[in-house]
């Protein structure tokens, strides 16, 4: 009696096989209320089982075959992408597509954080044009760093930007249907795992993420100040947005000792167009933003570059997982995240890096 190896289930993802037996008369393994896909000789089967009991193949079971057909159906109803709506499916936080081009994440916490980023960068900006380095003893001196720290807060929040409205690498919808699952080509010894949160085939390496809703690539975490997923679409932007975060931060801080030590040999009406109490106020704060700022983005992108050197994101160092996958080299690593062939086109948030090339089939493990 040829049979299809057992179904075994990983948290609450579904495990996919194929096999090149002809399902006849195998009992599965299911966790209770999941719902199994097997893939034998071109013919897909559901078969839903509970803890305590096995259940035969739904070959010749009108019950079963009854449940796999009212499965499909829900399933396939499911829409494969999320198009501009006022809320999300159930009136919660979820991710859109505005327009059908730009994502967003529509979850209170991210959109306040984010706009409190904005803020501090604005207030930086006010303390350093207009306590700082207007007025000056030196033109020259104000100009250069005025340029310098505009320049690296414009591409700072560019990045920002771009890490918010990228989509991470978000899977497709409810495309875990019978008739996708077979147009997938599975061979034998591949596997496929379908998400039970969203209904979605996984790749390899994806995660859900609670608050997008979704299943993202190579997600790395979900960070609130960017108000998205960290994951294989925008990794890159993400790091740029901490790294120059972290330079602008340094570079206040620098200028910031600069005029207050300049102040304390002069004197402090002279040094600024504000009241001595005043400036020394606005000085202070922006010292502490910068200082907190500073380390943390430091620290944030100093993870985020090891991560992509060993090819871990968080949640696998985290989880401690072992990679199933086939490591790739440091160097290959940081061009698979900032794009093929050094450039300056790796500082620039403005620049997309090719994700797609030299990647593995994104639904195929093997066992």
């Amino acid at each position: 009696m040829n049979a299809v190896a057992p179904v075994s289930l990983e948290g609450d993802d579904q495990e996919i096989t194929t096999a090149t037996t002809r399902l006849t008369s195998s009992h599965q393994h299911a966790a209770n209320g999941h719902t199994a896909v097997n893939v034998a000789n071109g013919h897909s089967a559901i078969t839903v089982v509970s803890d305590d009991e096995q259940s035969p193949s739904s070959e010749g079971n009108p019950v079963a075959n009854a449940l796999t057909n009212a499965y499909c159906d829900s399933v396939e109803k499911l829409p494969q992408v999320i198009e501009v709506s006022g809320r999300s499916r159930d009136g919660g936080p979820g991710s859109v597509m505005l327009g059908g081009k730009v994502w967003f994440v529509k979850d209170g916490c991210g959109v306040t954080c984010a706009v409190f980023t904005y803020l501090l960068v604005l207030y930086a900006e006010f303390v350093v044009m207009g306590v700082i380095l207007f007025p000056s003893n030196s033109l020259v001196y104000s100009i250069i760093n005025a340029v310098i720290f505009n320049f690296f807060a414009f591409l700072a929040v560019a990045s920002h930007v771009k890490a918010m409205l990228t989509d991470p690498g978000a899977v497709p919808k409810g495309n875990a249907t019978k008739e996708y699952i077979e147009g997938l080509g599975l061979k034998p010894g591949q596997v496929v795992y379908k998400c039970s949160k969203c209904s979605s085939i996984k790749p390899e390496r994806a995660h859900h993420c609670s608050v997008c809703r979704r299943c993202i690539r190579k997600m790395d975490h979900h960070c609130p100040w960017v108000n998205n997923c960290v994951g294989e679409g925008n990794q890159k932007f993400f790091v740029l947005f901490t790294m120059y975060i972290a330079i602008i931060s340094l570079h206040a801080l620098i200028m910031a000792g600069i005029k207050f030590f300049g102040c304390m040999d002069s004197q402090w009406e002279e040094c600024s167009r504000f009241s001595p109490p005043a400036t020394i106020i606005m000085m202070i704060f922006l010292v502490f933003e910068g200082l907190l700022f500073a380390i943390f983005t430091a620290v944030m992108c100093g993870t985020q570059l090891h991560g992509i050197c060993n090819d871990e994101t968080g949640i696998e160092q985290l989880k401690k997982e072992s990679p199933s996958w086939e490591k790739k080299g440091k160097w290959m690593s940081i061009k698979a995240v900032f794009g093929h062939d050094f450039s300056l086109a790796w500082f620039s948030p403005f620049n997309q890096p090719d994700i797609n090339s030299g990647k593995s089939p994104p639904y195929l493990y093997h066992v």
